[in-house]
């Protein structure tokens, strides 16, 4: 008799198909079929607007600022928690997924009252000319915050699984730390953190309840996409806001095409 290792491979198959078909695929393709409804010459005209562009690039702009920045500090606080024992580790560690579990609304709210004139933080950096509420810097700090345990989680079990043998092998051959950090730990930390980057990055830009908080949302100047696809909604331009979401939509997937194809090539390198 032919049994499978694994058995149950068809009912398994099954619930994968109905459930990305279900509730990630339909829905995306009913949002695509919505914008699509407009000919291409409303289509542009619904996508391509003033008002449209300056939100795409503040959108793009602080989501690429924030995963970079997320990319650096998950690193450091990745490499600390594997490679270090210290009072309060474990609390530390658990920190890392607050964001995950904290509504982004709340994130958002608190941002706003923290960096306010009269803020804890506020009342030290607004005399100094550094304000954040209301300004693009808090909306890149708001998606740092969003976007920050994707990098941890995605480089810390990298860094568990790395054989310290291979470090040590490195300082017998006469290599220094710095050389050893960027021929034996680099070269494997290059995908996770590409990984990391793309989830803070996609995250940033779908990113709705904490900017409205401590941003303006005023139009040309402050507002992102998502605000733009709400406000579209809230006219019942329902076409405009479906297309708005289909260029975010577009955009994430090929941004995602070209991770994969670079994340491919430094695990073949490497």
């Amino acid at each position: 008799m032919n049994r499978k290792v694994l058995p149950g491979f068809r009912l398994g198959l099954g619930y994968t198909v109905a459930y990305l078909s279900l509730l990630v695929l339909l829905p995306l393709a009913f949002g695509v079929s919505k914008a699509f409804e407009l000919s291409p010459a409303e289509f542009v005209a619904a996508v391509w607007t003033p008002r449209a562009i300056a939100a795409y690039k503040l959108t793009f702009t602080a989501s690429l600022l924030a995963a970079l920045v997320n990319v650096g500090l998950g690193l450091v606080v990745a490499w600390t928690l594997v490679r270090y024992d210290f009072p309060g580790k474990k609390l530390f560690d658990a920190c890392v997924d607050v964001p995950f579990a904290l509504p982004t609304a709340v994130a958002g709210l608190i941002y706003a009252n923290l960096y306010v004139a009269d803020g804890w933080l506020g009342r030290v950096l607004v005399p100094l000319g550094v304000e954040v509420v209301n300004q693009k810097l808090g909306i890149v700090l708001v998606l740092v915050f969003t976007g920050f345990p994707f990098v941890v989680r995605t480089v810390q079990p990298v860094l568990e699984e790395l054989d310290a043998e291979m470090e040590e092998a490195a300082a017998i051959l006469g290599a220094s730390r710095g050389q050893s950090f960027r021929r034996v730990i680099l070269p494997n930390l290059i995908p996770p953190a590409l990984t990391g980057f793309t989830l803070a990055f996609a995250r940033a830009v779908g990113e709705y309840g904490s900017v409205i908080f401590i941003s303006s949302n005023r139009p040309f100047e402050m507002e992102i996409a998502p605000v733009l696809i709400v406000s579209q909604l809230e006219s019942f331009a329902y076409r405009e806001a479906a297309a708005t979401a289909t260029v975010l939509l577009g955009f994430s997937f090929l941004l995602l095409v070209a991770i994969n194809l670079l994340d491919r090539w430094s695990r073949r390198n490497g």
